[in-house]
């Protein structure tokens, strides 16, 4: 019995073998999972420090590489690339010349714009009323949209000077615009045969610049009655240019006249208030208080005489002037500054006028073909102000200026009565004037040098 029951056992033991037997190969499979599974509990939950556990990072370190999306600055040139630029209107363009005769409404005639846009922009303030008044020659441009309104208009008086108006909304905005040119300086030398005029010319100096070099000595040099053959200049004066083109001529900086042997000169000066007007190196102002000769002249027909006879009543009469010859209408200038006392007409003197200047002085102005725009009892005038203009009205032969001039009611001869001065450089600005002219006093110096080197050769 016992041995059936052994027999039994062993019977279901074997068959208990038989149903969970794996192949090998499985099962040494299985041994390295386990092995590696229990490796990993043991290394993880061992006393692991704490910057090497389980993290975020860790993970992103093991991720591959992603491009990250470059974000473009806001800055103004990112802007510009990525927002597509604003169109600009399409303007149409107009370039035109003011003909004579011209004004702004025959322009905008012309050219197809409103009468509206004449008015809006001549009246436009401050500069509005600057259009009233364009010359021949002058430039115009005009910038009209595509409903034919007038945008923009510029008027150039010069290379250098422009007047630029804008529309913002029903008005306009003016400016003006003045471009500095390059100034370089330029040295001119002649010496007078038979004139002034012919000797500048024959030097190469402009005839503008001759007018103003006369002006600047006008006090101390007779340019009509006091040249003689031999008398000599030295002028340095500005050229102007802009963008490398030669623009015209500006401001004499320093010169020098030789009158019979006499030498004056001659250096610009601007001081601290921006006033600009030419002195002697001493200080001294080239002005004096009083013209020498208040009209531009061809010749003096009658001098100053007290025992003159009249050529029309041929009796001795004193003659308290001088009578200076020179075409009909030629302007008549104020001797010196003062105050117009009496603008009036009789039959001897014609149209005439009397200036007081101060206490001291007196100037008549008589023969005057009319007065000047303004000139009556009263007026306040400047030296070189046009007062009249020559004629021959009253008792007078032919147009000529008879011009007198009296010292504390006594009449002298105005081409030899001594002139006062005007004021000199203050005491206080001298040394300002020293410092700025100096260097072109300088430059005149070298300029003669040569200048007697190359004669000499």
């Amino acid at each position: 019995m016992s041995d059936k029951v052994s027999h039994l056992k062993l019977t279901r033991f074997k068959r208990t073998r038989h149903i969970i037997q794996f192949p090998r190969t499985h099962l040494l499979l299985i041994g390295i999972i386990s092995f590696g599974l229990c490796s990993f509990v043991i290394a993880k939950f061992s006393d692991d420090p704490a910057d090497d556990r389980f993290t975020t990072e860790s993970v992103l370190i093991t991720l591959p590489e992603v491009p990250i999306p470059v974000t473009t600055p806001t800055n103004a040139s990112a802007v510009t690339a990525t927002i597509p630029k604003a169109i600009e209107p399409q303007w149409r363009h107009i370039n035109t010349k003011v003909r004579p005769g011209d004004n702004l409404a025959l322009i905008f005639k012309r050219h197809g714009l409103s009468p509206k846009d004449v008015h809006l922009v001549s009246t436009s303030k401050p500069l509005g009323q600057r259009l009233r008044n364009i010359f021949p020659g002058h430039q115009l441009a005009l910038e009209v949209d595509d409903g034919n309104r007038l945008m923009k208009l510029s008027y150039a008086t010069g290379p250098l000077d422009e007047l630029a108006y804008t529309r913002q909304g029903n008005t306009f905005v003016g400016e003006q615009i003045t471009t500095e040119p390059e100034r370089m300086l330029s040295y001119k030398h002649g010496t007078i045969d038979h004139s002034l005029f012919v000797a500048s010319q024959r030097a190469g100096l402009p005839d503008s610049l001759t007018m103003r070099l006369a002006q600047i000595f006008q006090w101390d040099v007779d340019f009509v009655l006091d040249i003689r053959p031999g008398d000599a200049f030295y002028v340095i004066y500005e050229e102007l240019y802009l963008a490398d083109e030669f623009i015209g001529h500006g401001r004499i900086i320093a010169a020098e006249f030789v009158n019979q042997g006499e030498l004056f000169r001659a250096v610009e000066y601007s001081n601290h208030n921006g006033d600009r007007d030419y002195f002697a190196p001493s200080g001294d102002s080239m002005r004096k208080a009083f013209l020498r000769a208040p009209v531009e002249f061809s010749r003096i027909s009658s001098n100053f005489n007290l025992r003159r006879v009249h050529p029309l009543w041929k009796t001795q009469r004193p003659h308290r002037g001088i009578d200076y010859a020179a075409p009909s209408g030629t302007p008549i200038l104020a001797a010196g500054d003062g105050k117009v006392v009496k603008a009036s007409r009789t039959t001897p003197n014609g149209n005439y006028v009397v200036v007081r200047h101060g206490e001291q002085f007196v100037t008549k102005y008589l023969h005057l073909s009319k007065f000047g725009r303004g000139i009556k009892s009263g007026t306040k005038v400047k030296q070189g102000q046009v007062i009249g203009y020559v004629g021959a009205t009253g008792w007078a032969t032919g147009p000529h200026l008879h011009y007198e001039f009296l010292v504390n009611g006594v009449h002298q001869n105005p081409r030899t009565v001594s002139l006062p001065n005007a004021a000199p450089i203050a005491k206080a600005e001298m040394a300002r004037f020293k410092t700025h002219t100096q260097q072109f006093s300088l430059l005149l110096d070298n300029y003669k040098s040569q200048v007697t080197v190359a004669l000499a050769q």
